[in-house]
C-alpha cells in the first residue's frame, strides 16, 4: 500500500531521495540554473518534508515551504523505477492538503523547462503557469506555476 507521511529530509530515506533528485538536476542544468534547497534547509521550521512510501520502499519526496502568504512546492521526486505509479499523484494530494491545513490559499512552484511528466502532474492538479515569484527571475530553464486552493 502506498503512503505519504511527513518525514525528516535528514533520515536515511531522505537523504537517498533528495540526493538522487539534486544528481538528476545537475546533470540536466548548470549549476546556476538549479534552485533546489539542502537537506539542512529543508528540515528548516517553516518547511514540512514528506515521504512516499510503498511496502517499506521509499519511493518519492516533496516538501512545502511556507512562505507566509503562499506556500512553495520544493524537492518534488520520484524515484525514476516508480515514475508513473501514482507515487507523484500521492506526494501532491498530500501536500496540497498540507497546504490547507496551514491555511494556504495559494502555491507556487518553479520546475525545469523539459520535465514535461512533472509539468503535466502539476497541471492535473491545478497548477496554471505564472510568472516568477519571490527571489526568482525569469530564466532560460525555468518554468514558474501556481494554483490557487
Amino acid at each position: 500500500m502506498l503512503t505519504v507521511a511527513p518525514a525528516d529530509p535528514r533520515d536515511p530515506d531522505g537523504r537517498r531521495l533528495l540526493t538522487a533528485s539534486h544528481a538528476f538536476l545537475l546533470s540536466k542544468y548548470p549549476p546556476e540554473f538549479s534552485f533546489a534547497l539542502s537537506v539542512d534547509e529543508l528540515a528548516a521550521p517553516h518547511i514540512r518534508f514528506f515521504i512516499a512510501n510503498q511496502d517499506g520502499d521509499a519511493l518519492g519526496c516533496v516538501a512545502l515551504a511556507n512562505k507566509g502568504d503562499y506556500g512553495e512546492v520544493k524537492s518534488m521526486f520520484v524515484d525514476p523505477a516508480a515514475r508513473g505509479s501514482g507515487v507523484g499523484a500521492a506526494l501532491m494530494q498530500a501536500l496540497i492538503a498540507e497546504a490547507r491545513t496551514q491555511g494556504l490559499a495559494l502555491l507556487r512552484l518553479e520546475s525545469g523547462d523539459d520535465l514535461y511528466a512533472a509539468h503535466r502532474l502539476y497541471a492535473r492538479h491545478g497548477f496554471t503557469p505564472c510568472g516568477p515569484f519571490g527571489d526568482y527571475v525569469e530564466g532560460p530553464h525555468s518554468v514558474f506555476m501556481e494554483c490557487r486552493l
